[in-house]
């Protein structure tokens, strides 16, 4: 059952990858197609404003943001708000700096913090890869090109981290690996798995429910005025806050038994799909 009438929505919030974007090869190969693009300007045309939550860093998420009409953005699942978009720039967002007007949040922790957690997991399994993320460079005891080819990172044996406020910790476990990895969590952390094969711990407020909420409050928009879309685990607690959860087809098949709705596969440029379909029946009525 939906939980919003068509008429009463003032903000949507779309997750990019396997969601908005179509799927490539490789990461760096994930496209938004001119069509999505444009469905999302005619949305916001029409006094509907736009976010994007993203498992993503500032710098692979900020060209597909830029070419979209946001009001708001959320990366690193919730680690970093950019509440005015229009206001920052690469340079600020990946500074660490908060300006004084606010329009920046981090909900993140120490670095020491995180090289200590960092330390303790390799004396449990020694040679597991793992890293820390920190103002877009990821500090890591691996060579991340296998994953990603064009991020920043440096080797670390986690004792030489600067000092400031990090991110996440990102691990990528064996699967034999997982069960006593999970015990070994501290209780300071939350854990979300992205794509079934990264581990990323975080501050427990750092999470796309969270920042749907920051965003709402901000935007002054209810909770029920609101449209989220997603596809993978990480995205289920925001669908369920949302007033109307939104699945891409592709989705995991614990985010589709949760939605409110589905619309077309992402290849398929469902979102989009969904934009047009709805501003269609609202300008009709």
């Amino acid at each position: 059952m939906m939980r919003n009438d068509r008429n009463d929505l003032d903000l949507v919030v779309v997750d990019l990858d396997g969601t908005l974007l179509h799927d490539g090869a490789t990461f760096e190969q994930r496209f938004l197609t001119q069509y999505a693009v444009d469905a999302a300007n005619r949305l916001h045309d029409a006094g509907i404003r736009f976010a994007v939550s993203t498992a993503r860093p500032v710098s692979t998420a900020k060209p597909l943001v830029d070419r979209l009409p946001v009001d708001a953005c959320v990366y690193l699942n919730g680690a970093l708000i950019d509440f005015d978009p229009g206001s920052s720039d690469y340079d600020l967002l990946t500074s660490g700096r908060i300006p004084e007007d606010g329009h920046l949040l981090k909900v993140g922790f120490s670095s020491a913090r995180a090289c200590e957690v960092c330390r303790f997991l390799l004396e449990e399994f020694p040679g597991i890869r793992l890293g820390i993320v920190m103002n877009d460079v990821r500090y890591t005891n691996f060579d991340v090109t296998e994953f990603w080819k064009t991020q920043t990172w440096r080797m670390t044996n986690f004792r030489d981290v600067p000092d400031g406020v990090a991110d996440k910790i990102i691990i990528f476990p064996q699967p034999e690996q997982c069960h006593r990895l999970r015990e070994l969590i501290p209780p300071d952390f939350d854990i979300s798995i992205s794509e079934g094969v990264m581990w990323m711990l975080m501050n427990p407020l750092a999470n796309k429910e969270h920042s749907l909420r920051l965003l709402a409050e901000r935007m002054d928009v209810p909770l029920n005025h609101t449209a989220a879309f997603g596809d993978d685990l990480i995205d289920i607690a925001m669908l369920k806050a949302a007033g109307r959860g939104v699945a891409v087809a592709n989705a995991n098949p614990q985010v589709l038994n949760i939605a409110d709705e589905t619309c077309p596969s992402n290849n398929d440029d469902g979102v989009a799909r969904w934009f047009n379909a709805y501003l269609n029946v609202s300008l009709n009525r």
